[in-house]
């Protein structure tokens, strides 16, 4: 679910200060996202926010999310995508935010 070696190689290359800070920003742009991608008005916007997702996901080693995003730009792209399978996006998105908010708070994502 969470890419912990990348998780550790962001907290050395910014601190666990800004590690915070960087996690608290994407977490709330992120639910943001999340919220509205069952109003996204058009495949291509949709493909946008989860192509935005993705990115940050990976950022911070949200693998799973991060796969699910990709996948769903793809499935977009070929015309395949069904507004049906956003509740399990979102599904793997909270639970990747629990596991990653979870040891963050343990101090232990390293």
């Amino acid at each position: 679910m969470i890419d912990w070696t990348r998780l550790s190689e962001l907290r050395r290359e910014i601190g666990d200060e800004d590690l915070a800070e960087v996690a608290a920003c994407f977490l709330e742009e992120a639910d943001e996202v999340v919220a509205r991608l069952d109003r996204c008005g058009s495949p291509p916007d949709l493909a946008a926010q989860l192509h935005f997702l993705k990115g940050s996901a990976l950022n911070l080693g949200l693998v799973d999310f991060a796969r699910l995003c990709q996948e769903g730009e793809q499935r977009l792209s070929a015309g395949n995508f069904g507004m049906q399978e956003l509740p399990r996006l979102v599904a793997v998105y909270e639970a990747s935010k629990s596991a990653f908010r979870g040891a963050l708070a343990r101090g232990n994502a390293a």
